[in-house]
């Protein structure tokens, strides 16, 4: 992913912050001319064996995903293949009218994360109902309402022989944080403002990123 400079996450929080409270990921993988590229959306979870700090870059944290055995990606997909997992946040068209300076182009504040790992498909059927439970149980701490998986594990069991699980280990990671930075602190100030008075959650959470953005140098 091309980031500018300006654009660079202020420190490796923000991109650990995108990936925990966007877990959905489009995961990509090359394939041959016939059949590829792969491109899945799925949902993805830290490994609740990862012990310590995030590194800078992500690398050698690793993931858990899953999905559907069906599906020709996890057919294609081989252990040791490189996976590339995109994770979009907040993000928002903004209009020239905002900047109140002519001449203006309009743009789109957006925040992105890719993440590049190592893929290690799992074959137990005991590890892939782990790695099913705990993505229901974090999404559910994270998202949901507090309901109780207990109940169901039966019915997990039932469904698992049709799911794929596999854990990606990173090797590196980028992160994509456009948010006005190259603007002047006015306009940039315009913008948030603009985000932040409209019903559109998106616009809202998009404004809280850029109100959290270092103090720039105009």
């Amino acid at each position: 992913m091309f980031v500018p400079s300006h654009y660079r996450e202020p420190d490796s929080s923000w991109m650990v912050d995108l990936i925990r409270g966007n877990p959905l990921a489009l995961a990509v993988r090359n394939g041959g001319a016939d059949d590829g590229p792969f491109a899945t959306h799925l949902p993805v979870i830290p490994d609740p064996r990862m012990n310590g700090a995030w590194p800078d870059d992500l690398s050698g944290t690793t993931l858990l995903g899953h999905m559907n055995r069906a599906n020709p990606h996890w057919r294609a997909l081989r252990t040791g293949d490189v996976l590339l997992l995109v994770f979009t946040g907040p993000h928002a068209y903004v209009s020239p009218t905002v900047y109140d300076i002519t001449p203006a182009a309009p743009t789109w504040n957006f925040t992105s994360v890719h993440v590049r790992g190592v893929v290690e498909k799992i074959d137990s059927l005991e590890e892939t109902l782990g790695v099913v439970r705990k993505t229901a149980l974090a999404f559910e701490a994270d998202f949901g309402a507090g309901w109780d998986q207990s109940d169901s594990v039966d019915y997990f069991r039932k469904i698992v022989p049709a799911v794929g699980a596999f854990r990606l280990t990173v090797t590196g990671a980028e992160g994509m944080f456009k948010l006005s930075q190259e603007q002047s602190t006015e306009v940039r100030e315009r913008v948030q403002k603009s985000f932040s008075g409209r019903e559109c959650t998106r616009h809202r959470e998009t404004a809280e990123l850029m109100g959290r953005l270092p103090q720039p140098r105009d």
